[in-house]
């Protein structure tokens, strides 16, 4: 299987939420795993957060931030080019995005170019919604967040 990994189920895994250890499963499985910088630089805040709140400690935020970046070392990481940009600026089938969200649909088409069969692995109802209109499939089908 092919994955676009966004944000909010790498950060069930990060975040050691119920979900995760499937999430880190369907990431160590896949033969392909893509994601944005987007998706980096998001879980890296949530992190920073999550200390900050005290859910976390500095130590614990370092690991958890070394752990994504090893896990990323093996994806195919998607810049926000010129390309991706400017098709976030247009309209998508469906359900209003956010702009980060618009980002992350617009990385998953530009990456479904470059690798057949490309499924988004997400925990947000809206972009999978989006995703399944523009004929994706979206993995693991847990619970949505977000909207």
């Amino acid at each position: 299987m092919n994955l676009y990994a966004e944000s909010s189920a790498v950060l069930s895994w990060l975040l050691g939420e119920p979900a995760g250890e499937s999430v880190l499963g369907l990431l160590e499985r896949a033969d392909i795993v893509v994601t944005s910088e987007l998706t980096l630089v998001e879980c890296d805040r949530a992190l920073i957060r999550a200390r900050s709140m005290g859910a976390l400690s500095e130590a614990e935020r370092m690991d958890r931030r070394a752990a994504l970046n090893n896990a990323a070392a093996g994806w195919h990481i998607l810049t926000l080019a010129t390309e991706i940009l400017d098709r976030a600026r247009e309209p998508f089938p469906g359900k209003l995005l956010r702009t980060l969200d618009a980002l992350h649909i617009a990385s998953l088409l530009a990456a479904r170019a470059g690798v057949p069969g490309l499924a988004l692995l997400t925990f947000h109802h809206g972009l999978g919604a989006v995703a399944r209109q523009l004929g994706f499939a979206c993995v693991p089908g847990a619970l949505p967040i977000g909207g």
